[in-house]
Protein backbone atom coordinates (compact mmCIF):
# COMPACT_ATOMS: atom_id res chain seq x y z
CA UNK A 1 0.00 0.00 0.00
CA UNK A 2 1.07 3.51 -0.99
CA UNK A 3 0.23 7.01 0.14
CA UNK A 4 1.77 9.91 -2.09
CA UNK A 5 0.81 13.56 -1.58
CA UNK A 6 1.78 16.58 -3.71
CA UNK A 7 2.44 20.27 -3.56
CA UNK A 8 0.33 21.16 -5.78
CA UNK A 9 -3.26 19.81 -3.76
CA UNK A 10 -2.13 21.72 -0.87
CA UNK A 11 -3.78 24.66 -2.81
CA UNK A 12 -6.74 23.23 -3.78
CA UNK A 13 -7.35 22.21 0.24
CA UNK A 14 -10.33 19.62 -0.32
CA UNK A 15 -12.55 21.99 -2.99
CA UNK A 16 -12.85 21.27 -6.18
CA UNK A 17 -12.06 24.15 -8.98
CA UNK A 18 -14.93 26.66 -9.31
CA UNK A 19 -16.09 26.15 -12.83
CA UNK A 20 -16.98 22.34 -11.09
CA UNK A 21 -18.56 23.80 -8.39
CA UNK A 22 -20.80 26.25 -10.10
CA UNK A 23 -22.42 23.08 -11.88
CA UNK A 24 -25.53 21.02 -11.60
CA UNK A 25 -24.78 18.00 -9.18
CA UNK A 26 -26.84 16.04 -11.37
CA UNK A 27 -27.84 15.83 -14.94
CA UNK A 28 -31.28 16.10 -16.34
CA UNK A 29 -33.39 13.29 -16.71
CA UNK A 30 -33.02 14.11 -21.31
CA UNK A 31 -29.38 15.79 -20.62
CA UNK A 32 -28.38 16.12 -24.76
CA UNK A 33 -24.77 16.79 -23.92
CA UNK A 34 -23.58 13.25 -25.29
CA UNK A 35 -25.08 12.75 -28.59
CA UNK A 36 -23.72 9.05 -28.59
CA UNK A 37 -24.89 8.19 -25.17
CA UNK A 38 -28.66 10.04 -25.62
CA UNK A 39 -28.52 7.59 -29.08
CA UNK A 40 -28.32 5.13 -26.69
CA UNK A 41 -30.54 6.27 -23.99
CA UNK A 42 -33.41 6.47 -26.65
CA UNK A 43 -32.95 3.07 -28.11
CA UNK A 44 -33.34 1.41 -24.38
CA UNK A 45 -35.82 3.84 -23.74
CA UNK A 46 -37.82 2.29 -26.69
CA UNK A 47 -36.49 -1.09 -26.14
CA UNK A 48 -37.35 -1.33 -22.36
CA UNK A 49 -39.99 1.46 -21.93
CA UNK A 50 -40.30 0.13 -17.65
CA UNK A 51 -36.53 1.04 -17.07
CA UNK A 52 -35.02 4.04 -15.39
CA UNK A 53 -33.20 4.70 -18.94
CA UNK A 54 -31.69 8.61 -17.47
CA UNK A 55 -28.68 9.65 -15.86
CA UNK A 56 -28.33 8.17 -12.63
CA UNK A 57 -28.45 10.44 -9.80
CA UNK A 58 -26.28 9.92 -6.91
CA UNK A 59 -27.13 7.85 -3.82
CA UNK A 60 -26.60 9.03 -0.14
CA UNK A 61 -26.40 12.15 2.33
CA UNK A 62 -24.72 14.91 0.37
CA UNK A 63 -23.33 15.52 3.92
CA UNK A 64 -21.14 12.31 4.04
CA UNK A 65 -17.54 12.03 5.22
CA UNK A 66 -17.26 8.82 2.12
CA UNK A 67 -17.97 9.01 -1.30
CA UNK A 68 -17.78 5.95 -3.73
CA UNK A 69 -17.04 6.62 -7.53
CA UNK A 70 -18.10 4.01 -10.18
CA UNK A 71 -17.59 4.20 -13.72
CA UNK A 72 -20.99 4.77 -14.91
CA UNK A 73 -24.04 3.18 -14.94
CA UNK A 74 -24.55 -0.93 -15.75
CA UNK A 75 -27.08 -1.10 -18.89
CA UNK A 76 -29.27 -3.61 -16.69
CA UNK A 77 -27.80 -2.39 -13.12
CA UNK A 78 -28.49 1.60 -12.07
CA UNK A 79 -29.84 2.19 -16.03
CA UNK A 80 -32.42 -0.19 -15.35
CA UNK A 81 -33.37 0.29 -11.68
CA UNK A 82 -32.24 4.15 -11.37
CA UNK A 83 -29.75 3.87 -8.31
CA UNK A 84 -26.19 3.26 -8.45
CA UNK A 85 -24.97 -0.54 -8.16
CA UNK A 86 -28.14 -1.71 -8.08
CA UNK A 87 -29.11 -4.65 -10.10
CA UNK A 88 -26.29 -6.17 -11.62
CA UNK A 89 -23.54 -8.02 -9.60
CA UNK A 90 -21.06 -5.45 -8.87
CA UNK A 91 -23.52 -3.93 -6.68
CA UNK A 92 -23.69 -7.36 -4.53
CA UNK A 93 -20.18 -7.07 -3.38
CA UNK A 94 -20.66 -3.30 -2.93
CA UNK A 95 -23.42 -2.92 -0.86
CA UNK A 96 -21.94 -6.46 1.17
CA UNK A 97 -18.83 -4.54 1.70
CA UNK A 98 -20.53 -1.68 3.05
CA UNK A 99 -23.02 -3.13 5.29
CA UNK A 100 -20.10 -5.36 6.59
CA UNK A 101 -18.47 -2.03 7.46
CA UNK A 102 -21.26 0.31 8.95
CA UNK A 103 -21.37 2.14 5.59
CA UNK A 104 -24.76 0.95 5.30
CA UNK A 105 -27.84 -0.45 7.01
CA UNK A 106 -30.86 -2.07 6.22
CA UNK A 107 -31.24 -5.08 4.02
CA UNK A 108 -29.65 -5.20 -0.26
CA UNK A 109 -32.22 -6.63 -2.31
CA UNK A 110 -30.94 -5.29 -6.00
CA UNK A 111 -34.10 -2.75 -5.77
CA UNK A 112 -33.73 0.44 -4.99
CA UNK A 113 -37.39 0.16 -3.07
CA UNK A 114 -35.48 -2.74 -0.70
CA UNK A 115 -34.85 0.23 2.01
CA UNK A 116 -31.21 0.06 2.38
CA UNK A 117 -29.57 3.48 3.33
CA UNK A 118 -26.44 4.77 3.30
CA UNK A 119 -24.01 5.84 6.57
CA UNK A 120 -21.69 8.60 6.28
CA UNK A 121 -21.56 7.27 2.80
CA UNK A 122 -22.58 8.55 -0.95
CA UNK A 123 -22.07 6.59 -4.34
CA UNK A 124 -21.72 8.60 -7.75
CA UNK A 125 -20.42 7.69 -11.14
CA UNK A 126 -17.56 9.78 -13.37
CA UNK A 127 -20.12 9.01 -16.64
CA UNK A 128 -23.79 9.76 -15.47
CA UNK A 129 -25.60 7.33 -18.32
CA UNK A 130 -24.76 4.12 -19.47
CA UNK A 131 -22.35 3.98 -22.28
CA UNK A 132 -22.81 0.97 -25.02
CA UNK A 133 -20.64 -1.67 -24.03
CA UNK A 134 -19.76 -0.18 -20.88
CA UNK A 135 -17.26 1.78 -22.64
CA UNK A 136 -17.16 5.64 -22.04
CA UNK A 137 -15.39 7.95 -24.77
CA UNK A 138 -12.86 10.02 -23.08
CA UNK A 139 -15.04 13.13 -24.51
CA UNK A 140 -18.07 11.45 -22.77
CA UNK A 141 -15.67 11.38 -19.36
CA UNK A 142 -14.71 15.07 -20.05
CA UNK A 143 -18.72 16.32 -20.04
CA UNK A 144 -19.72 14.63 -17.73
CA UNK A 145 -17.31 15.77 -15.23
CA UNK A 146 -18.44 18.45 -13.61
CA UNK A 147 -21.18 17.36 -12.62
CA UNK A 148 -19.28 15.03 -10.33
CA UNK A 149 -17.44 18.09 -9.69
CA UNK A 150 -20.30 19.55 -8.06
CA UNK A 151 -21.30 16.37 -6.30
CA UNK A 152 -17.97 16.80 -4.35
CA UNK A 153 -18.04 20.63 -4.10
CA UNK A 154 -21.84 20.11 -2.43
CA UNK A 155 -19.83 17.50 0.34
CA UNK A 156 -18.98 19.93 2.81
CA UNK A 157 -17.92 17.20 5.10
CA UNK A 158 -16.32 14.86 2.58
CA UNK A 159 -12.79 13.56 3.58
CA UNK A 160 -12.56 10.40 1.84
CA UNK A 161 -13.17 9.33 -1.63
CA UNK A 162 -12.95 5.90 -3.18
CA UNK A 163 -11.99 5.43 -6.77
CA UNK A 164 -13.27 1.87 -8.01
CA UNK A 165 -11.30 1.48 -10.82
CA UNK A 166 -8.49 3.67 -13.08
CA UNK A 167 -11.40 5.52 -15.43
CA UNK A 168 -12.95 6.56 -11.85
CA UNK A 169 -9.37 7.52 -10.46
CA UNK A 170 -8.00 9.74 -13.75
CA UNK A 171 -11.16 11.68 -13.57
CA UNK A 172 -10.70 12.60 -9.75
CA UNK A 173 -7.02 13.20 -9.94
CA UNK A 174 -7.99 16.54 -12.29
CA UNK A 175 -10.51 17.34 -9.44
CA UNK A 176 -8.37 16.80 -6.88
CA UNK A 177 -5.77 18.85 -8.62
CA UNK A 178 -3.32 15.87 -7.96
CA UNK A 179 -0.82 14.53 -11.05
CA UNK A 180 -0.85 11.28 -12.49
CA UNK A 181 2.81 10.81 -11.82
CA UNK A 182 2.38 11.46 -8.26
CA UNK A 183 -0.66 9.58 -7.78
CA UNK A 184 -0.99 6.77 -10.32
CA UNK A 185 -3.21 4.34 -9.81
CA UNK A 186 -2.73 1.06 -7.95
CA UNK A 187 -5.11 -1.26 -6.03
CA UNK A 188 -4.70 -0.37 -2.41
CA UNK A 189 -3.09 2.90 -2.82
CA UNK A 190 -3.73 6.10 -1.11
CA UNK A 191 -3.70 9.72 -2.30
CA UNK A 192 -3.55 12.97 -0.55
CA UNK A 193 -4.94 15.88 -1.92
CA UNK A 194 -5.19 18.67 0.67
CA UNK A 195 -7.71 17.76 3.52
CA UNK A 196 -8.85 14.40 1.27
CA UNK A 197 -7.83 10.99 0.94
CA UNK A 198 -8.16 9.21 -2.54
CA UNK A 199 -8.33 5.52 -2.06
CA UNK A 200 -8.14 3.45 -5.24
CA UNK A 201 -9.82 0.07 -5.95
CA UNK A 202 -9.87 -2.36 -8.77
CA UNK A 203 -13.65 -2.20 -9.85
CA UNK A 204 -15.85 -4.69 -8.32
CA UNK A 205 -17.21 -5.94 -11.83
CA UNK A 206 -18.16 -9.17 -12.10
CA UNK A 207 -15.15 -9.98 -14.69
CA UNK A 208 -12.44 -8.44 -12.23
CA UNK A 209 -13.95 -10.82 -9.69
CA UNK A 210 -14.30 -13.93 -11.63
CA UNK A 211 -10.75 -13.23 -12.96
CA UNK A 212 -9.66 -13.12 -9.60
CA UNK A 213 -7.94 -9.66 -10.19
CA UNK A 214 -10.13 -8.51 -7.43
CA UNK A 215 -11.26 -10.87 -4.35
CA UNK A 216 -13.29 -9.93 -1.78
CA UNK A 217 -10.59 -9.50 0.81
CA UNK A 218 -8.94 -7.36 -0.98
CA UNK A 219 -11.79 -5.57 -1.85
CA UNK A 220 -12.77 -5.50 1.80
CA UNK A 221 -9.12 -4.39 2.78
CA UNK A 222 -9.38 -1.15 1.17
CA UNK A 223 -13.17 -0.43 3.19
CA UNK A 224 -11.22 -1.36 6.51
CA UNK A 225 -8.63 1.02 5.72
CA UNK A 226 -11.49 3.57 4.92
CA UNK A 227 -13.25 3.05 8.20
CA UNK A 228 -9.71 3.00 9.97
CA UNK A 229 -8.78 6.50 9.16
CA UNK A 230 -12.47 8.20 9.25
CA UNK A 231 -12.88 6.58 12.38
Amino acid sequence: MTISTTRRSAAKVDSVPPRAAAAPTEADRDCPLCPRLVDFREAQRAREPSWYNAPVPSFGDANARLLIVGLAPGLQGANRTGRPFTGDYAGDLLYGTLLHYGFAKGRFEARPDDGLTLVDCRISNAVRCVPPQNKPLPAEINQCRAFLGATIAAMPRLRGIVALGRISHDTLLKLLGLRAAAAPFAHGAVHQAGGIKLYDSYHCSRYNTNTRVLTTEMFHAVFARVKADLG
